[in-house]
């Protein structure tokens, strides 16, 4: 009788697991969901009311509309920036984790080159972006350099501040075991850095799909960016704020994916923050 039970409470926990999901879902993201929906709607209403010319600012169903009737030259458009976002992202997150590693290990290279970091973002990328241009060719290459350059700043800094704020006496304590410096950086340092590590990676993600844009409207045959430039000169303002919607679903995407590779990496973290 007793292994029946408890044979019956495991056939539901799956399910209770799942409901609770969406319970959490549901109280978390439903009043943002719900506020969308409306300035969606409010959007619609004033559009309509105001008779306002599809040129100036069409309705989101004439949107939709766009969407679906030239599905064919977005989604062709769509990949090339999709290739751009995402190895431009991941060069960033490999040369930022590089170079905050290097900085945090080397304190001499670290009081040289983080000042020149910091002066670096003051350039604006969209001047940078014809020279790499000019330099790279009308290819993939300078708009994967604008994307990475674009992303990998907060990489570095939340790399550095993680590493940095580690609790002293661990490696003191991995010290007293005879801990090389590479241990410990392994098995203290790199580890406890890692929460504040991702929270710029997730920073990050919300900057590609910017700097591929930039990179398109410098220079580019194809993608996002350039449906939006050639649009332009036409008034083909729908065709425009259709883009920007899947732009913004990119965004949105590589956030939630860089949020599902911590969740599964560091779980940890989630937990110790949610019982503070």
């Amino acid at each position: 009788m007793l292994s029946a039970t408890a044979a019956a409470k495991r056939t539901a926990a799956p399910g209770r697991s799942v409901l609770h999901w969406c319970g959490r879902a549901i109280v978390d993201y439903g009043p943002a969901v719900l506020l969308l929906a409306a300035l969606i709607g409010l959007w619609e209403l004033l559009v309509r009311w105001l008779n306002t010319p599809e040129y100036l600012l069409p309705a989101p169903s004439v949107v939709a509309r766009n969407m679906v009737d030239e599905w064919g030259l977005l989604s062709s458009n769509l990949w090339a920036t999709v290739e751009e976002v995402i190895l431009g992202f991941l060069i960033a997150v490999a040369c930022g984790l590089f170079i905050a590693i290097v900085l945090h290990l080397s304190p001499v290279l670290r009081r040289a080159i983080y000042p020149l970091l910091i002066a670096s973002q003051t350039v604006p990328v969209v001047v940078l972006a014809p020279i790499l241009v000019i330099l790279l060719g009308y290819n993939i290459k300078p708009k994967l350099v604008i994307v990475a350059l674009i992303c990998f700043f907060p990489i570095v800094v939340n790399g550095v501040d993680g590493l940095r704020s580690v609790d002293p006496e661990l490696p003191r304590m991995m010290r007293t075991l005879d801990g090389s410096r590479l241990a410990i950086f392994r098995r203290v340092e790199f580890p406890s850095a890692l929460p504040s590590i991702f929270s710029g990676v997730r920073v990050a993600a919300t900057f590609a799909a910017i700097g591929a844009v930039f990179a398109e409207w410098s220079g580019s045959t194809s993608g996002l960016g350039y449906i939006m430039q050639s649009a332009t000169p036409s008034l083909a303002t729908a065709r425009i704020i259709s883009a920007i919607v899947l732009l913004t679903a990119i965004s949105l995407a590589l956030f939630l994916l860089v949020y599902l590779v911590e969740r599964l990496t560091i779980p940890w973290a989630r937990g110790a923050a949610t019982t503070r």
